[in-house]
Order: C-alpha cells, then structure tokens, then sequence
C-alpha cells in the first residue's frame, strides 16, 4: 500500500493569490419576475418611504432583477425560504457598481399589499425598506406546484 501526501507552505515571500468567483447572469431572467406585483410592491414600498421622508427608489430590470429572479427561483425549488448565496449577489452587484446591497426575502403573501405590510412589521426588513439605497430589484414568482408567491427583494445604492 502506497500513501501519497503532499505538503504545502506559505512563507511570507509567497504571494498569496485569491480567486475571485464572478456571478454571471442572463439579464434576461429579470423579464420572469410579475412585474404586475413587483410593481405594485414598489409604489407602496415608496409610499412608506415618502411618508418617512425618504427618497424613492428607482426600479432595477436589469441584474438585481435577475440575480433575484435566479433566488426566488431557487428557494422555490428547495421550497423555503432563506438568503443563501447573498454574499454572492452582493459582491455581483458590487461588481456593477453597487456601494451597498441588501435583500428582503418571502413567500406565501397573495398581494402586495400582504408582503409589505409584512416587511414593515419585521424590524430587520423594515430597516432595508428605510434604508440608505437608491434601487430595487425583484424576483417574485409563483410556485408552479401551490401557486404560492415567493419574493425576493434586492436593494443596492448606486
């Protein structure tokens, strides 16, 4: 029997090389999202805001959209909810410019007006509702197999 072992160092005149993972995405995907509801969700996203003295957010159809259509997508397939994988998102949208990113995730709401109500009375995802961005990007989709909605909400600041 013949046992193979291979020994690595790192000393301090090593360059420690990192590989940087790039999250690319078919922007394509933003155009699955109801953009029935995702904008129903922003006019009352922005009406807390206003009401707050906050600015507006601006609608992203393009990569926050479709990076949070590719989550919403995947929670749908595990069926539950979470945020796994954000970092990648983030550090994606910080590749596009992004100074701050965040995400509001849910599921089971049937109108707009559920989900943000929702959002509003959890401190954790009211906070990124007030918080200091300038965009927001959906995925929300129904699941083909209960017709539950799931969300997904990515904010970032330009």
């Amino acid at each position: 029997m013949v046992l193979l072992f291979t020994v690595a160092s790192c000393s301090k005149d090593e360059a420690v090389v990192e590989e940087t993972v790039h999250y690319t995405i078919d922007v394509n995907l933003a155009q699955e999202t109801d953009w029935t509801m995702a904008n129903e969700i922003l006019d009352l996203v922005n009406a807390h805001r206003t009401s707050q003295g906050l600015s507006t957010l601006k609608r992203d159809q393009q990569y926050a959209s479709a990076y949070a259509v590719d989550h919403t997508k995947y929670m749908i397939s595990i069926e539950d909810i979470n945020h796994d994988n954000f970092q990648t998102r983030k550090e994606a949208m910080k590749d596009r410019g992004a100074i701050r990113v965040s995400e509001n995730v849910a599921y089971g709401y049937q109108t707009a007006e559920a989900v943000v109500t929702a959002w509003l009375n959890s401190p954790d995802h009211r906070k990124n509702i007030e918080g200091d961005f300038t965009h927001l990007g959906f995925g929300v989709l129904q699941s083909e197999d209960d017709s539950r909605y799931y969300f997904t909400q990515l904010f970032y600041k330009k």
